[in-house]
């Protein structure tokens, strides 16, 4: 790795799978780039790579340079263009976490305030890039059968070949437990960087208490390692739905902030469920919130009684994710979260020197 070239290094790590590690990593990212920070994404879960999915670049290939591997740019560093104003979801009516583990209607921080900034400004941001293994695989389906050792190797190999350009935040998304990839990626980051570096990691969980239980062997590897918590993010924290705006909490409620207590680390804040995410990567349409149509038939229903609706169709935008994730829901969430673990790196690194 350029390590002269990476100014803090940021590990997303969790005790379970499932929790959405690569989600929280791919908004981290984008939250970061629209602050104008130039970021790296390092995809180092070698058995279940998908950030290149989240991204929307599964034919994209790495290039060999001399020295090493060239990541795969994302997007350069760029001024977007002003959109249009949209309706807002619901959610901030709901309760929203703010980011300090509150909930609030009105504040700063709620979803419909801060999102509606974002839509209708000009945004400078910073540039973007990605490496992972499935840039090197023939296709996405393809099986990566290795033992330890050849992990270890790979892991190490992507730590010390990659040619980074200037980043100001490089964030590695790990596969879940405390494996080789994880005793590797610590040995090799805490001997080989320049010092300050390794900012720390984020953690993910989901309020399940089983996920939790898994979380806190994450928070306990990280100590006997010697890699600082920079704080607690909890993933699928309610779900709102698009039509009515009503708030469940599919999977239980206040898992991540009560766990963060206990060990005395930071909460982030708290992440919902939102459609719109889930469409604008799968699909690579541009979230839109609160218009929703009959199917054409006001007298058919379902078997359940309930009338079919169906969201607006619209076509495929083709243009930036980035650009796009500013319509998202979550992009308020994760500016504020965002803002949180800035000032954490960056106001730790100027105490220190």
């Amino acid at each position: 790795m350029s390590s002269e070239n990476v100014k803090h290094i940021v590990l997303i790590l969790s005790g379970k799978g499932g929790v959405g590690k690569s989600s929280i990593t791919t908004q981290l990212a984008l939250s970061l780039t629209l602050a104008g920070h130039s970021v790296g994404i390092l995809d180092i879960d070698l058995t279940g790579p998908s950030i290149p999915r989240l991204l929307g670049l599964e034919s994209a290939k790495i290039t060999q340079a001399p020295g090493g591997w060239v990541p795969v740019e994302v997007h350069p560093s760029q001024v977007l263009p002003r959109t249009h104003s949209q309706q807002q979801p619901h959610a901030s009516q709901n309760g929203i976490s703010n980011g300090n583990g509150a909930e609030s209607v009105n504040g700063a921080n709620t979803l419909l305030t801060i999102t509606g900034t974002q839509s209708d400004t000009q945004k400078k941001i910073g540039s973007l890039y990605a490496i992972s293994l499935a840039f090197l695989l023939p296709s996405r389906s393809s099986a990566v059968v290795w033992r330890g050792p050849k992990k270890t190797a790979m892991v190490r190999q992507f730590l010390t070949d990659v040619l980074w350009p200037p980043l100001d935040y490089l964030l590695i998304d790990t596969p879940p437990g405390t494996s080789d990839e994880h005793i590797s990626l610590a040995e090799t980051l805490l001997t080989k960087t320049l010092p300050h570096q390794l900012s720390g990691a984020v953690i993910v969980t989901t309020p399940q208490a089983v996920a939790v239980s898994d979380v806190k062997k994450e928070i306990n590897f990280c100590r006997k390692v010697g890699i600082e918590v920079l704080g607690v993010v909890e993933n699928m924290s309610g779900f709102v739905c698009e039509c009515c705006g009503e708030r469940a909490n599919l999977f239980g409620k206040g898992g991540g902030e009560v766990m963060s207590g206990d060990f005395g680390v930071r909460f982030l804040g708290g992440v919902p469920v939102d459609m719109a995410w889930g469409s604008l990567v799968e699909e690579g349409r541009r979230p839109l919130y609160g218009e929703v149509k009959n199917n054409g038939d006001d007298e058919e229903e379902d078997g359940d009684g309930e009338r079919r609706c169906e969201r607006e169709d619209v076509a495929r935008d083709e243009g930036l994710l980035v650009d796009k994730y500013r319509s998202c829901a979550l992009c308020g969430v994760f500016e504020g979260i965002t803002r949180q673990l800035v000032d954490i790196v960056e106001g730790r690194g100027s105490e220190d020197g």
